[in-house]
């Protein structure tokens, strides 16, 4: 019975920190939905463009995703030792990682942008303009890139937040902006009421002005409630920090960084290569990305999460808490993934028939989905073996475990099959995701020997 307590506690316990997150992302990802089904009505050229600048765009995304949690580690560990100070140093390195990221994206995607679009437009299709789908990614993009700078600046104080264990302010911020996103979309997309129709364009100054009001959400609210923060008191009488303990989180956060950048580098390589077999490939994903990602945020949140609590008992040097918690959230995650995989499967029919597009296009869609559903439960189990390697600073092996991976075996095997065999696209595509069944042996192992348990700011 004890037990049984205890393992409630853990469960109850993830589920606060994860539920908040998990609605703040989906709102974040409903962003992305909302952009995707409204463009689809505009046809299979403007959704396939927005899909592709989305694909480069996410690579941003997780290159500051990735530059933030290398830090990220120390200030969950620094609020659980109640250390102010490191904490508001940890804060000041993540707008310095945070301005480099943003101004490296934005260099690449002005000089670059056509060339990168122009990537996934290779292969051929019946009934679409290979052409007329790269004008209509170049006009997205340029104006996507407005976006960047309030977002990248949301997500420093969102994780800082819920390094803290505050993940409530982040999710309302979100919800915020997605009911912007949707008004100015159905203003600017169709030009209701008065408003130009600007399509594509106008789908994007709609995100923008969603990101621009997030951020302000967060922000204000934050420093409106400072005597509940004590921690971000000050936080901007300085930007400077001590270089020797900056050294030491970029150190061990850059890694993770790497990882983060490389990952998503993958995924849109992976993306490339399926793109050989069509144009209405990536046509397809686009369909099954859109809903898969909204979904997939359960698993994401429960392993930032599981980072964060295992984080905190490694800060306070409860070794065996920790190590308890790993145990028992991974199988809590894994439950979790399949009740999304029988949701995934029971709509597979339904969302593609809300795009204006071909019917392979749809066809391509609902086995994207079906396939992609399958293995959302490993996807999730190998979140919290991830997120429980990186709590304890063992980011040389995330690193090995995830971007080594996707570039060596993932797209080396997609690139292969779609290069050199006739396999349909479908079958290539769950090959490559049954792949990742190594990475749950590995990952398992490694968790379950307890390599990661470390208490990184011990004083």
């Amino acid at each position: 019975m004890r037990e049984q307590t205890k393992r409630t506690e853990i469960y109850k316990r993830a589920l606060f920190l994860a539920v908040p997150m998990m609605i703040q992302n989906g709102i974040t990802n409903m962003v992305g939905l909302v952009d995707n089904v409204m463009v689809g009505k505009l046809g299979t050229e403007s959704m396939t463009a927005v899909s592709i600048v989305g694909q480069l765009i996410f690579v941003f995304f997780l290159a500051v995703f990735g530059g933030l949690s290398g830090p990220g580690i120390y200030g969950a560990q620094y609020f659980g030792q109640g250390n102010k100070k490191g904490f508001q140093n940890v804060f000041r390195l993540k707008l310095w990682i945070t301005a480099v990221i943003v101004l490296v994206g934005m260099t690449v995607f002005v000089a670059g942008g056509e060339q990168l679009i122009g990537l996934y437009l290779h292969g051929s299709s019946q009934g679409m303009d290979a052409a007329g789908t790269l004008e209509q990614g170049r006009d997205y993009l340029h104006i996507m890139l407005f976006g960047l700078i309030p977002f990248a600046f949301t997500q420093i104080y969102a994780g800082s937040l819920r390094e803290m264990g505050e993940s409530m302010k982040p999710m309302v911020a979100g919800i915020v902006s997605v009911f912007v996103d949707i008004i100015f979309n159905y203003l600017l997309i169709y030009g209701k009421f008065g408003f130009p129709r600007l399509e594509v364009q106008g789908a994007a100054i709609a995100t923008v002005m969603a990101r621009f009001v997030e951020m302000l959400v967060v922000v204000v609210w934050t420093h409106a409630s400072i005597r509940r923060y004590e921690f971000l008191r000050g936080i901007y009488s300085t930007i400077l920090l001590p270089l020797h303990e900056a050294k030491i989180m970029i150190m061990k956060g850059f890694p993770i960084f790497l990882n983060e950048f490389l990952w998503a580098g993958g995924m849109a390589a992976l993306t490339q290569c399926y793109s050989m077999k069509g144009l209405q490939v990536i046509a397809g994903l686009n369909i099954s990305n859109a809903i898969c990602n909204l979904l997939n945020v359960v698993f994401v949140a429960m392993g930032n999460a599981v980072g964060i609590i295992i984080g905190q008992h490694l800060g306070a040097s409860e070794f065996e808490k920790a190590k308890r918690s790993a145990g028992k959230l991974q199988w809590f995650t894994a439950g979790l993934c399949l009740i999304l995989t029988v949701i995934l499967a029971a709509c597979s029919m339904v969302f593609p028939s809300l795009y204006d597009t071909t019917e392979e296009v749809r066809h391509l869609g609902q086995w994207f989905i079906i396939i992609t559903a399958v293995f959302f439960p490993i996807q999730g189990v190998l979140n919290v073996f991830y997120f429980t390697l990186r709590s304890g600073g063992k980011t040389v092996i995330t690193f090995l475990f995830d971007s080594v991976f996707t570039w060596v075996v993932s797209v080396s095997l997609a690139f292969a099959l779609c290069s050199y065999t006739a396999l349909p696209v479908l079958a290539v595509y769950a090959l490559v995701q049954s792949a990742d069944l190594v990475k749950v042996v590995a990952g398992h192992i490694l968790v379950k020997k307890g390599v990661w348990i470390t208490n990184l700011v011990v004083n």
